[in-house]
């Protein structure tokens, strides 16, 4: 077994909060660093907990989900973020990865669902639907490509193609004919070649 996954969660709702520290503490591979009920309590509380995931309520008291993801971005080390939504409502959660945010999960899901999206986005995913992946390539679809992605293999190109049509790591692998470990291998080197963080980044590289 891997390094134990550093959780944070910030969720108003004290019974939502309460079951989401429950469901991380639950698995052998994930300690739960701090549950907040507010963006201002989790940005003080950052530079001490040290997270590796971040859950991150969309609608917050105060300050939003979407700018503490804005502020978590300009920290030196930045979490990977998980939005957690009520609704699928395209342009909130779409606002929240143009933030920076890696993935989103709809609260009302499995509770299995939650814990395979901070598994995803900590090796590197990026759990959203199709229909979201679609509204990330179009508002990046006016622009061409950076010259960043020239130097990316054909093979690469077209995991990073798969990458911006939100498909997840099984589908890519599923598609070229290659393990799940060699499609993260070839994203892993996409973004050290696009000088990337994210699915999201990397897809604007794709289409700027």
């Amino acid at each position: 077994m891997g390094p134990t996954l550093r959780i944070g969660i910030v969720e108003d709702d004290a019974h939502l909060r309460a079951d989401f520290t429950k469901l991380v503490t639950r698995n052998d591979d994930m300690t739960c660093v701090g549950a907040f009920a507010t963006a201002e309590e989790a940005l003080d509380a950052l530079p001490f907990a040290s997270p590796d995931v971040m859950l991150v309520d969309i609608n917050l008291p105060g300050m939003s989900g979407i700018e503490l993801v804005r502020r978590m971005r300009l920290g030196a080390t930045t979490p990977q973020i998980v939005m957690l939504t009520t609704f699928d409502d395209a342009t909130t959660v779409f606002d929240s990865l143009k933030a920076g945010a890696n993935g989103y999960v709809l609260k009302r899901a499995v509770l299995g669902e939650l814990i395979d999206a901070i598994r995803d986005v900590a090796s590197g995913g990026a759990p959203m639907t199709s229909a979201i992946a679609r509204k990330v390539v179009q508002y990046f679809r006016q622009r061409g490509p950076a010259p960043e992605v020239e130097t990316l293999t054909d093979r690469e190109r077209e995991v990073l193609v798969a990458l911006s049509q939100g498909q997840q790591y099984k589908e890519i692998a599923a598609d070229l004919g290659i393990s799940i470990n060699t499609v993260r291998k070839y994203i892993r080197t996409i973004y050290d070649k696009l000088h990337v963080n994210t699915r999201l980044e990397a897809v604007n590289k794709l289409g700027r």
